[in-house]
């Protein structure tokens, strides 16, 4: 008997493995497009491998300008102050205000040691003090004392001797004193010497181991010097060379020739003696001298 159409073209039907391989026909079939999807979508010029791993590509413009491509420069530093002066300010001949006249009679020293100053000599060593009450720093006293007792046109430039500041607890051969103009009248009249002009004690001396400096005359100066129009800086100066001139053993001297320099142990806070205002021991590299008195 003849099969009816319908029956053998029917299609068979599939058993479970036929169907699983089927299935996996199709999973493979996707994968493969999508695999070529991406392939054909990435850019070029994207680096392969992780992306975080990735370098940017950086765009350098063609034209820079020439002061954007000029390596850094490092600021040069700032100059150096130029070291200013411990003394009073050159044209000043005196200093404005009213002066104590009376300390406590107490002093302070100041604290520092400075260096042995000069090349041969005994070493002498010596102390700064200022009176309490005098409204003076001894900081700044001890600076302009060591200035100047440093200085080689001072005692120490002669060869003879050597001068070093020392502490206030340290032992030493001398003590530079600044004093208001009563405490330095006592302290001078104690020493055997006491010069009043008016009834005021007027000089600065020394006593055996003081050099005694009159506050007065530290600020106001003395009348030669204004007379001369020479700094207060120049008058500080001579005032400390010549009291300490004496601890030295130097006695007052006149003048060697009239309108030359005042040898330093001239009494140049009375009268120059027909010389001129000089602040040193010593003048052009040697030792400047007059006639002792």
């Amino acid at each position: 008997m003849t099969t009816p159409p319908e029956v053998a073209t029917a299609p068979r039907s599939l058993s479970s493995g036929d169907r699983w391989r089927q299935a996996w026909l199709v999973i493979l079939a996707a994968v493969l497009v999508l695999l070529t999807v991406v392939a054909v979508s990435r850019p070029p010029d994207q680096p392969q491998g992780n992306p975080a791993e990735a370098v940017t590509p950086v765009h350098v413009p063609s034209a820079i300008p020439t002061d954007e491509v000029k390596a850094p420069v490092s600021p040069s530093p700032s100059p150096s102050p130029t070291p200013t002066s411990v003394f009073p300010p050159a044209g000043v001949l005196a200093l404005d205000g009213d002066v104590p006249v009376k300390g406590s009679g107490k002093f302070d020293y100041a604290n520092e040691r400075g260096p042995v100053a000069g090349t041969r000599g005994t070493v002498r060593r010596f102390k700064v003090a200022v009176e309490q009450g005098s409204g003076e720093d001894v900081a700044a006293f001890a600076a302009q004392v060591r200035a100047i007792l440093e200085d080689e046109r001072s005692w120490v430039g002669s060869g003879s001797v050597r001068l070093q500041m020392v502490a206030g607890a340290d032992r030493a051969d001398f003590t530079v004193y600044l004093a208001t103009r009563e405490t330095a009248g006592r302290m001078c009249e104690l020493g055997g010497t006491g010069i009043r002009i008016g009834g005021v004690p007027y000089t600065s001396c020394r006593a055996v181991g003081k050099a005694i400096i009159n506050l007065d005359r530290w600020r106001r100066s003395a009348r030669p010097y204004l007379e001369a129009k020479v700094d207060l800086a120049a008058y500080r100066q001579y005032v400390v060379n010549h009291e300490v001139g004496h601890e030295l053993g130097h006695r007052h001297e006149g003048c060697p020739k009239a309108g030359g320099p005042a040898p330093v142990m001239v009494q140049q806070t009375l009268t120059l003696r027909g010389c001129v205002p000089w602040s040193w021991p010593r003048d052009k590299g040697r030792d400047l001298a007059g006639p002792r008195l």
